[in-house]
């Protein structure tokens, strides 16, 4: 499936050079000072007059271009778009830049000034509708990424903070002057909390200069996660000041933060086997839930017996008013020993236990405390002629472990582990509130084009940054993009593609377009995928139909191609 169609796309660095046609020395600035209205007609004819006479000389050129022979490059539809492309660049670049008077200006002239050179200006055409109530959060800005998706993001109308380690005179060259600078590390959470503050919305380009360890940590993985826990604490925060209204909030089902919070909770133990069978295998199982004087609640025991499990079970209480429906899954926190567990969703009527169905969903802890996100759409019935799960039927929950399907964990050499055993340490369980759109776009990669020599610690750092993000209950997109290219973007169809089988490069340009588009569009929330250049596959290896989208400005090519990718992946 095509979609046949191509668009202009913004060049990231052809305009940040030349500053010949426009010159504003002569202006009178106690005359721009006293008068608003004064000084953005002296500012728009001055401009005008300048740019006359750049047109005069561009007229000159061209008379002489004229006199020689027309080549294939002067006729050619890409050369002519580029060229295009350069001219808006330049254009762009000199009205920006008129937002320097600005600053010695009061906050009303800059007021002015940005409905003069904006709401009214070249950027209409690329406008968003509710992109001037929206500000997005740009980590790793000065990349080869970033910096394209903060010029994309000026040029649709959102308002844009930009995250870097320093603000030295080289960063502040390469981002336009109406950038919000906050100067952060992601791996001090101390100084996220100022950048998170106001941002509806993050768009995470950074990426570790190094392949040390400790440095992939802190930036593909830690950073990730301090980020992701800064902007849920600032989601929080207007929660409490909007006495929990706000559409983000979770809805909390469980807090184990006290003895008195374990009560209604029932150990059970059972077997998959007959009675008769189970007993010739009864080789003992026990569990118990406590409150430990440490001050946590710890589901802990072992079972033996061959096909047994134990489990944890409660009816669930909603507040008046709520019900499951309004969200789209759990999400738990929780610590132990890394042992995988069964989440039982029990839904009918309370009253009719004959009436009620259970489906249920595989989770993975790990070693120490983590996140676990369990979207409804993960759970499947017991039984096959089940219904769908209708999340408002849901009266009942249970926290199952049982021996088989467990996997032993990462740990020393030579240690034995016993799989049979477990324990859980439960923190809270919350409902995650459905949304629209993405909160959250992390670019990662898909290892092409990283060295062979250090592939593996980049994509180990990557995939447990991807993973933090996944647990969050963030609404999240995450892009994997094959070798990154400097070339203009917009020119050739793309892959999107979920299984690490994609093989080829990607513009920068084009990659960044897929970051701003994921913003406002609803079937990239919570999904990641591969994206390259339209390829085809080598004979004998065409494991699946290649669908290619021509990026465009016009149409939205993405919608179609994350349509048929699966959710929570």
């Amino acid at each position: 499936m095509r979609a046949a169609s191509a668009s202009p796309t913004t060049n990231a660095s052809a305009s940040l050079r030349n500053t010949n046609h426009f010159n504003f020395t002569s202006l009178p600035l106690s005359t721009v000072k006293n008068n608003n209205k004064k000084k953005i007609t002296l500012v728009v004819v001055r401009a005008i007059q300048d740019r006359k006479e750049g047109v005069n000389e561009y007229n000159k050129e061209s008379t002489a271009k004229q006199q020689q022979p027309l080549s294939l490059e002067d006729v050619n539809p890409v050369g002519l778009g580029r060229k295009s492309r350069q001219i808006f660049d330049e254009v762009w670049r000199k009205f920006s830049g008129l937002g320097q008077i600005s600053r010695t200006t009061r906050a009303d002239d800059k007021e002015a000034l940005d409905a003069l050179l904006i709401r009214e200006g070249p950027m209409c055409e690329f406008a968003i509708p509710g992109a001037q109530n929206t500000t997005v959060l740009v980590v790793g800005a000065t990349s080869r990424i970033g910096l394209i998706v903060v010029r994309k993001l000026m040029l649709r109308g959102y308002t844009v903070k930009a995250l870097v380690r320093k603000a030295d005179e080289e960063v502040l060259y390469k981002l336009p002057r109406s950038v919000e600078i906050m100067i952060g590390d992601v791996g001090d959470p101390s100084t996220l909390k100022e950048a998170v503050e106001g941002c509806n919305k993050i768009i995470y380009c950074a990426t570790a200069r190094s392949s040390i360890t400790g440095d992939l940590f802190r930036v593909d993985h830690q950073g990730v996660s301090n980020l992701t826990k800064a902007l849920q604490d600032y989601n929080n925060k207007l929660a409490q000041l909007r006495a929990g209204k706000s559409s983000k909030s979770k809805l909390l089902l469980a807090k184990f933060k006290s003895a008195h919070s374990l009560h209604g909770w029932e150990v059970r133990q059972g077997t998959y086997f007959q009675d008769a069978v189970a007993s010739k295998y009864d080789a003992g199982m026990d569990a118990k839930f406590e409150f430990t004087e440490a001050g946590e609640a710890v589901f802990s025991g072992y079972v033996f017996t061959r096909g047994g499990y134990v489990e944890i079970s409660k009816k669930l209480s909603l507040p008046l008013g709520y019900t499951l429906d309004r969200y789209e899954g759990l999400v738990l926190c929780v610590g132990g020993n890394g042992r995988s567990y069964v989440l039982i969703l029990e839904a009918g009527p309370s009253a009719d236990a004959t009436q009620c169905n259970l489906y249920f969903a595989r989770i993975s802890t790990k070693v120490g405390f983590c996140r676990v996100r369990v979207p409804f759409s993960s759970f499947r019935p017991v039984k096959p002629d089940y219904p769908p799960l209708d999340p408002f039927l849901v009266h009942t929950m249970t926290l199952r472990f049982e021996p088989r399907r467990q996997r032993p964990i990462e740990g020393p050499a030579g240690v034995k582990q016993d799989l049979r055993s477990f324990k859980l340490i439960l923190e809270y369980i919350k409902a995650l509130p459905t949304g629209q759109e993405t909160d959250f776009i992390l670019v990662s990669c898909t290892g092409l084009g990283v060295e062979p020599t250090r592939r593996e610690q980049v994509l180990k750092a990557k995939r447990a940054g991807e993973d933090s993000l996944r647990r969050s209950g963030l609404g999240y997109t995450i892009i994997r993009p094959g070798p990154l290219k400097e070339e203009p973007g917009g020119q050739r169809a793309l892959i999107f593609d979920q299984g690490n089988r994609i093989s080829q490069g990607i513009s920068c340009v084009d990659v960044a377009d897929i970051c701003v588009k994921a913003l406002h569009d609803s079937t990239a929330r919570n999904k990641s995928f591969d994206v390259c250049y339209e390829y085809v596959s080598e004979q004998g290896r065409e494991l699946y139909e290649l669908v290619a989208h021509l990026p465009d400005k016009a149409n939205n090519y993405l919608t179609p191609a994350l349509s048929v990718l699966e959710k929570n992946t």
